[in-house]
């Protein structure tokens, strides 16, 4: 299985227009090469160096169809199941949906990952990162991933 975003690809930085530094839009994704057993998707945007226990979540987006193949840019943030895409959670800013990559300071790592999943997750929207991985638990059949980086350009004037 294979995660492609056009906005970013194999460590590039991450524009402007994706953080909180500029229009604070999620970036589209696609995939290629699920596996044929896969019964729903789950799509993870990661800050490991944020200085958390556990990181930063900055999107996580379940139960998305196995006939999707595609997330479009500037997702609106809703609760609800949102048709032809899946469900949203809540994001470590407490918001339900995508949150831009804003670290305090220096450049940090944004792991997008998607897990091909058996079934769907039996959570209501809004779930949390924590939620979502323990319900994740046991049901992967594969996973792909993709990584960008974000400086802060106020870090940079500093």
């Amino acid at each position: 299985m294979r995660l492609i975003c056009e906005a970013f690809r194999g460590g590039n930085a991450i524009p402007r227009e994706f953080t909180c530094d500029g229009g604070n839009i999620s970036p589209a994704f696609r995939w290629e090469d699920a596996p044929e057993a896969t019964k729903s998707f789950a799509l993870i945007l990661h800050d490991p160096d944020a200085p958390r226990h556990d990181g930063f979540f900055h999107w996580l987006v379940y139960n998305i169809p196995p006939s999707v193949t595609v997330i479009r840019e500037n997702v609106p943030k809703m609760e609800e199941q949102i048709d032809g895409l899946g469900t949203q959670g809540k994001n470590d800013s407490g918001t339900i949906g995508y949150t831009g990559p804003c670290p305090p300071s220096g450049s940090h790592r944004y792991f997008a990952r998607l897990h091909a999943l058996r079934e769907e997750l039996h959570l209501a929207p809004g779930a949390t990162g924590r939620q979502v991985r323990a319900a994740m638990e046991g049901l992967e059949i594969e996973q792909a991933e993709t990584m960008g980086t974000y400086s802060p350009a106020r870090a940079q004037t500093a």
